[in-house]
């Protein structure tokens, strides 16, 4: 069965559209559930972060990819023709390279990034337990995890740690000539934040306050890195305070408006905010960047300060492409010796099953009483004949076709002794 991959990404579809397709973590099983019962894939594990949507799925053949587009379309509720032009989708090899490639960091806005990989981890888990996934995609995953894994142990593109977090600092860093006489609002408890909290941490930043829905996880991480820990509702509080606001959480609408924003301003008495959305679907208004002293950033417009941190993961990104041509390959003699395996497990197995209908035939003529020699002779002539029914049938038809390569290979096969050799 074909592998195909579609989505969409950072580098094919600007946030306002990536927001659109991204799929809610609690809602991930009922998406699988309908991708794959629905007949559109065999099988299907879905990446969805905030640079990327991806459904990685094993299906009958490359038709249904235009199915499984159509389906993305209906599920977000995006006419299909403005969903389109954005989509990308690659087959068989191209797909497996596609999936190392993201695992690996190559494929990612910060070069080498490293969270992407718990991130495909994670989809590959759900998958799992909602049993969306056979042996193949099984195998696909598990030898990716393998390649990642090389390419972070081989090469040098894990060094000079830069992710969105790394990015976020960075600008707060070229923005406020002394980050360590501000104070940093984090919204959201989850792995970036945390990345974030640590970064600003080491800055030397004089006070940080963590926002969460529950109060507990955002304790958990404020103790961690000395911070204060508050409840999202308490965040209108806390905004006039704030001189750097990051924010990153799974709300599926703004948890941050204009005129909340706007009030706050009002009493910083004019003070700048740096405001940094690196969410998807987005935390703040976008109109929020139409009011003055206010500089809203969103993961695209990080981009620039990223691409000062790969150059120095260049080279070690060219290693890594290495190992991942490497793992197609060996993927592809994989699956190419499992087709191999399934063709010699048939083969015994219809062996067996001619052998043992004509061991029951003997069994029952010797039990007849008849001459135990003439059984014998009679159960090796059957088995001779059935057993070699098939292979001189294609002999037969080769010869009439005058195949000489067909019948040089059956030969050999059938491990026959070249005469003219002897």
């Amino acid at each position: 069965m074909p592998l195909v991959t579609v989505g969409i990404n950072h580098k094919t579809a600007p946030v306002s559209i990536r927001e659109r397709v991204a799929f809610a973590p609690e809602k991930m099983f009922d998406a699988l559930d309908e991708l794959v019962h629905m007949e559109r894939a065999q099988e299907a594990v879905i990446v969805s972060t905030c640079n990327r949507t991806e459904l990685y799925c094993l299906v009958e053949s490359d038709e249904k990819v235009t199915r499984i587009i159509e389906w993305l379309s209906e599920y977000h509720c995006i006419p299909l023709e403005d969903l389109q032009k954005f989509c990308y989708a690659h087959h068989e090899d191209e797909s497996v390279r596609h999936v190392m490639r993201v695992a690996s960091g190559l494929d990612s806005l910060v070069l080498g990034e490293p969270q992407i990989l718990g991130q495909v981890k994670s989809a590959f888990a759900v998958s799992q337990e909602g049993k969306y996934i056979g042996a193949n995609l099984q195998g696909l995953f598990q030898k990716t995890f393998s390649i990642a894994k090389q390419v972070r142990t081989d090469t040098s593109i894990g060094e000079n740690p830069v992710s969105i977090a790394f990015a976020s600092v960075s600008l707060a860093q070229r923005i406020f000539a002394d980050v360590k006489k501000s104070t940093a609002l984090l919204i959201g408890a989850g792995q970036t934040i945390e990345l974030v909290a640590k970064h600003l941490k080491e800055s030397g930043i004089k006070r940080i306050i963590v926002a969460n829905r529950t109060l507990t996880r955002a304790q958990v991480l404020a103790e961690e890195m000395g911070a204060e820990a508050i409840l999202l509702s308490d965040i209108a509080e806390y905004l006039p305070l704030a001189d750097i606001v990051i924010s990153s959480t799974a709300s599926q609408l703004p948890i941050i408006g204009k005129g909340v924003i706007e009030k706050a301003i009002a009493k910083r008495r004019r003070k700048p905010m740096l405001l940094i959305d690196i969410a998807v679907p987005r935390d703040i208004e976008p109109e929020v960047e139409d009011i003055k002293d206010i500089y809203l950033y969103t993961v695209d417009d990080l981009h620039s300060v990223i691409q000062e941190n790969q150059k120095a993961r260049l080279d070690a990104a060219k290693e890594a492409e290495v190992i991942i041509d490497e793992g197609v390959a060996a993927f592809r003699k994989s699956i190419e010796s499992r087709k191999v395996t399934d063709i010699i497990v048939n083969y015994r197995q219809q062996a067996e099953s001619i052998k043992q209908l004509e061991l029951a035939k003997a069994i029952k003529s010797l039990d007849a009483g008849q001459i135990p020699e003439q059984v014998l002779q009679k159960l090796a002539h059957n088995l001779m004949n059935k057993l070699i029914n098939s292979p001189t049938q294609y002999l037969r038809v080769a010869g009439a076709n005058e195949d000489q390569q067909a019948l040089g290979i059956a030969s050999q096969v059938l491990g026959l002794t070249d005469e003219k050799h002897k």
